[in-house]
């Protein structure tokens, strides 16, 4: 089968009462479609029917799970940054620090005799080191030469040694500024450290009266950022937990306002679309009746004011004449039987009135002028477990798919199939003609093409899924209504 037409469709039932199998057509025996295993290509699943709106608190809870990941993904972002921020903020401080003791108490008691003997320095810098800068953060102090010189520390046995001084220290001095870091406890220079835990190290240059510049180094417990460090990053997580908390608070009434706006939107779309489908409905009930009692009956009334006078024709001998009239008659009954499969396309009585199943009979019945044997095998059972809405959706694909049948796929067979399976009801419309490649309809579909448009927005609408197999013996469409 090629691919489906681009007549308009509608949703029909007809008046005859449902049969267990129906036949049309009067094609010699064909062979039987589809002896192989089809390959099936879903085009619309269950999955892509029309989403309805979901629930207030499904909706507040996928917002507050959402809103909890991103909490915790930003607090334990935030809360890394602070502290690593908030432990240079504590560096810094000690530093700050370290300056003013190096200013304050260390450099005011230099002379510039310390410069070069450590004795002297030992004498003038210790009563004022051991009364002013050592303390329980302050575990060491020790004043160098550029040369590496201890000149003094109070560790007595460091003074009077020379130890090389490492990069940052002779920066230090050449480029002056206050350097920090974690103290190196394997450096010979620190073989005396004997102060639990880690140690901070803070050197910055001094110097003496006459300018000549030394180094000043101060080691203080690592406890002591530690603890600053701490502080730092908890005030900075209490605010921007607090942020973060004030922002979800205010979020909360303008989701509540869009879930509200979103909801009325979508109730009022469906209300628009069941007033459009009851409209389109009404439509072509009226389009129907119109035609059933005026163009249908006139017609009716012609064909038999015609018959009559091919009688009175034969009656006198006008043969010739009888036989033209008689033509003319076959005609109009033609446009009559032409008329009445109209109208059960536009709005088939029976659909309302007997059913599904009665309506596909009808259906059947409308092409009994086609080239093909068409089968009907419905049953009634299934066709009983439809809602209204349901079976109007397996009434348009079916008709859909046997309208293509008949005029596309030059089948000699057609079978069409109502049962009913764990789930689901099924609708199959089985023909042996030209194949239609499944990635073609697939394409057809998404490229608008009519037919196979009205039967997947059909299946969508219905919340059904509708596929297709199709190979070099003929095409198979099958519409799966869950139940």
């Amino acid at each position: 089968m090629t691919a489906p037409n681009d007549s308009n469709a509608g949703t029909v039932p007809a008046t005859a009462p449902a049969l267990p199998a129906v036949q049309a057509g009067t094609a010699a025996e064909p062979r039987a479609p589809h002896s192989g295993p089809p390959q099936w290509r879903v085009l619309v699943s269950p999955r892509a029917s029309a989403p309805r709106p979901a629930s207030l608190r499904r909706i507040m809870a996928q917002v507050a799970v959402a809103a909890a990941v991103a909490f915790a993904v930003v607090a334990v972002l935030g809360i890394l940054v602070f502290q690593r921020i908030a432990k240079q903020e504590a560096v810094h401080q000690v530093a700050e620090v370290t300056d003013i003791l190096a200013e304050s108490v260390v450099q005011p008691a230099l002379t510039d005799a310390m410069a070069t003997d450590p004795a002297r320095a030992s004498a003038g810098l210790d009563p004022v080191v051991r009364k002013g800068l050592l303390s329980t953060q302050v575990v060491r102090v020790k004043l160098w030469s550029p040369q590496g010189l201890v000149l003094y520390s109070d560790e007595r046995r460091l003074i009077g040694k020379s130890f090389e001084l490492d990069d940052e220290a002779r920066s230090a001095l050449t480029a002056p500024r206050t350097e920090a870091g974690i103290t190196d406890l394997d450096r010979p220079e620190n073989t005396f450290e004997t102060a639990p835990g880690k140690l901070l190290e803070v050197y910055r240059p001094v110097w003496t009266p006459s300018g000549k510049p030394l180094l000043f180094e101060a080691y203080f417990r690592y406890d002591l950022v530690s603890q600053r460090s701490d502080e730092l990053w908890r005030g900075f997580s209490g605010v921007m937990l607090s942020s973060l908390a004030a922002v979800l608070v205010l979020l909360t009434p303008l989701l509540w306002l869009f879930y509200g706006r979103a909801r009325s939107a979508h109730l009022h779309r469906e209300q628009l679309m069941r007033r459009a489908l009851d409209a389109s409905t009404e439509e072509r009930r009226r389009i129907a009746a119109t035609l059933h009692d005026g163009v249908v009956q006139q017609l009716a009334g012609a064909a038999f004011l015609v018959g009559g006078e091919v009688e009175r024709a034969n009656s006198h001998g006008e043969f010739a004449r009888a036989e033209r009239l008689a033509e003319a008659a076959a005609t109009v009954r033609d446009g009559v039987a032409g008329m009445r499969s109209l109208l059960v396309d536009i709005y088939p009585p029976s659909l309302t009135a007997g059913g599904l199943a009665a309506a596909l009979a009808d259906l059947v019945r409308t092409q009994s002028g086609s080239p093909a044997r068409i089968q009907l095998d419905a049953d009634p059972a299934a066709a009983a477990a439809l809602d209204a809405e349901q079976q109007q959706a397996v009434f348009r694909v079916a008709q859909e798919c046997l309208r293509n049948a008949v005029r596309h796929s030059d089948a000699g067979a057609i079978r069409i199939e109502l049962s009913q399976q764990p789930g689901c009801i099924r609708l199959e419309v089985i023909d042996d003609g030209r194949g239609l490649a499944p990635e073609r309809a697939e394409q057809a579909a998404a490229e608008g093409h009519f037919g196979l448009r009205l039967m997947t927005d059909v299946a969508v609408a219905a919340g059904a899924r509708l596929s297709v197999a199709s190979s070099a013996e003929g095409t198979r469409f099958r519409m799966e209504v869950p139940t």
